[in-house]
């Protein structure tokens, strides 16, 4: 297989550099976050100008075998020594540099019962619609039965309190069977194009097809883990509000356990819509014990890479001296490391148990 990076000015979209001399390099994406890269240019080149790797206006895309893989934005150059380390975050991560400067996305809220995908683009539109913000991300055009808003209380936006952007889309994800998102990239012609996914009820489906099997296409694992200190299968939600003003939420369950709490404070959170959402969220995550949360694999038929896609679901054969596990995990993100030297091309898949996840209907 062949690796290439490139990277692209944001705002021209004119190519920077084809191949870009990286080594070292490890990239991957993640549900509901940019993902991230990083990677080394060494030794110092002659040829290599700071435009081809400016922080904050630099965009870079990694591709294997002509399929571009990831992309996203050259936050970091730092030089040590004779290296230069490079460090970037997916299109997301542009959210967290804007802010709402004029209150309710400029006049697109206050939304009342909205579907949450609705929204989603809302912040991006507002986003690439100020002067030089266009990092022409296209948004799915994906719709929900979820709501958020209500007459009573409206969801909004306040100038005055200065929101960043993906403060609105974090908002959209917690909402009770609210969507998931996360990137891809792709060619169109010779120009690289991004895009943001929108899942719902989920991205990814359930893999009949592939499996991360020990002996076959694991070659190391994190080894299971068994903490019953964060479990709980009854969760309170505090939000804002003083003394018995205080707005209050409490999500349970009960299945045969002992009964173990948890708090969860989100002291700014005005609505009781968004409170109970991010209670059950809370809650959910919570309420399994025994879990796999990272495998690595190497490329084989059993899941060849490229294969599988954020939130699918996998099931995953495990044997060491503690355990045999045996069960479906769902992928919450995954990060390449391409061959170099001795060492071959591999892959760390991150999971999470997929019985955590709960979808509308």
């Amino acid at each position: 297989m062949s690796y290439r990076y490139l990277t692209t000015h944001a705002l021209t979209g004119d190519t920077l550099a084809w191949d870009l001399p990286l080594t070292g390099v490890e990239f991957g994406p993640e549900l509901c976050g940019p993902g991230n890269f990083t990677g080394v240019i060494e030794p110092r080149l002659a040829n290599l100008t700071p435009a081809q790797v400016d922080p904050g206006t630099t965009l870079i895309f990694a591709e294997r075998d002509r399929t571009l893989l990831w992309g996203g934005i050259i936050w970091r150059a730092e030089p040590e020594g004779q290296k230069l380390r490079i460090e970037a975050s997916g299109f997301g991560s542009y959210l967290t540099k804007r802010t709402d400067l004029h209150g309710n996305l400029d006049g697109r809220g206050p939304w009342v019962n909205a579907d949450p995908c609705h929204v989603i683009r809302d912040a991006w539109a507002y986003c690439q619609a100020q002067p030089d913000g266009n990092l022409r991300v296209a948004v799915d055009g994906t719709t929900s039965n979820a709501k958020v808003g209500t007459p009573a209380e409206p969801y909004s936006t306040s100038w005055w309190e200065a929101p960043t952007l993906n403060t609105v889309v974090d908002d959209m994800v917690a909402v009770a069977g609210g969507p998931e998102w996360t990137e891809t990239v792709a060619w169109s012609g010779d120009t690289p194009t991004q895009r943001i996914r929108i899942g719902w009820p989920r991205l990814g489906t359930r893999r009949q097809d592939i499996s991360f099997t020990s002996g076959i296409n694991v070659t190391s694992t994190v080894p299971v883990e068994y903490d019953a200190d964060s479990y709980a299968q009854v969760v309170i939600g505090l939000g804002a509000g003083e003394g018995r003003s205080r707005r209050r939420v409490v999500d349970a369950v009960r299945n045969g356990r002992l009964r173990l709490e948890q708090v969860l404070e989100v002291p700014t959170e005005k609505a009781n819509d968004r409170l109970a959402a991010r209670t059950r969220t809370e809650r959910v995550n919570r309420s399994a014990i025994g879990e796999v949360t990272e495998v690595v694999l190497r490329d084989h038929p059993a899941a060849r890479i490229g294969a599988f896609q954020i939130g699918d679901d996998v099931r995953v054969r495990l044997n060491d001296e503690w355990t045999q596990y045996d069960g479906w995990s769902r992928i919450t993100g995954w990060t390449l490391k391409p061959p170099a030297d001795d060492e071959p091309e591999q892959v760390t898949v991150q999971l999470a148990r997929a019985d955590r996840y709960t979808y509308g209907a």
